[in-house]
């Protein structure tokens, strides 16, 4: 998470905030109040519909006729409103400290939020966001490796982690191994695991390339369904 975040107070200008925004690159402030308690959140989805844009909802004449009064007057302030208090997100959903990576991947989630404030004794203490996440991921995500491997070995362990997949095909099918370059062989039943056995062989350490010569069957009619041309993922000049 990141520590001592940028912050808004719910007297801020909407302005003010906008600059705020801009100048520090980020999507979204947390809003505190004097005694350091989040109060709400200021996102940039809160200002995309807004009268200085002209992006305003409206609808047609009709439609517009269908909106209850308190409708009108709520979408009025989003596109209005000149304090950060008027249009902020309150209550905010959030996390504290102890919060597993995975529950904070779910709420973000299941919310469809960017970012989530980090809470502790009620005082703002961090704040994560997707962009962490990425951050993260960049320094996680394995290396390529390119060290050689004999076909033979290549191709037990290929298998071997196919079979530990529940989705793994087991009848009909068969893995090619030639200098580093599989081949899938075979009968699939649906097209997902396809590309699931495309992307479990090419992240497999000490493959050059994938060549797809599975055909998918449609289960209940025994008929082949858009059969997949041969892919080479790394060196297209590969002979079929």
């Amino acid at each position: 998470m990141q520590r001592q975040p940028i912050t808004a107070t719910p007297e801020m200008r909407i302005e003010d905030a906008v600059h705020l925004m801009v100048s520090r690159r980020i999507s979204g402030l947390p809003v505190v109040d004097p005694d350091g308690a989040v109060v709400g959140i200021l996102s940039e989805g809160d200002l995309l519909r807004r009268m200085e844009l002209g992006t305003e909802r409206r609808l047609p004449g009709w439609r517009a006729l269908l909106i209850c009064r308190e409708r009108a007057a709520h979408d009025y302030v989003r596109t209005h409103a000149r304090w950060v208090r008027e249009l902020m997100t309150s209550p905010v959903t959030s996390v504290t400290p102890q919060t597993e990576l995975v529950d904070v991947v779910a709420l973000m989630e299941s919310r469809r939020i960017k970012r989530l404030p980090v809470i502790q004794d009620r005082r703002l203490v961090g704040i994560i966001t997707r962009s962490d996440l990425m951050r993260a991921l960049e320094t996680l995500l394995p290396v390529t490796d390119t060290r050689p491997i004999a076909d033979a070995e290549l191709r037990q362990r290929l298998l071997a982690a196919i079979r530990e997949q529940k989705w793994g095909p087991r009848v009909s099918f068969d893995v090619k191994v030639a200098n580093g370059v599989v081949e899938l062989l075979g009968v699939i039943l649906d097209e997902q695991t396809r590309e699931a056995t495309r992307v479990l062989a090419e992240n497999t350490p000490g493959v050059r390339a994938v060549i797809d010569r599975l055909i998918w069957i449609e289960p209940m009619s025994g008929i082949p369904v858009d059969p997949q041309p041969w892919s080479a993922s790394d060196n297209p000049g590969l002979p079929p």
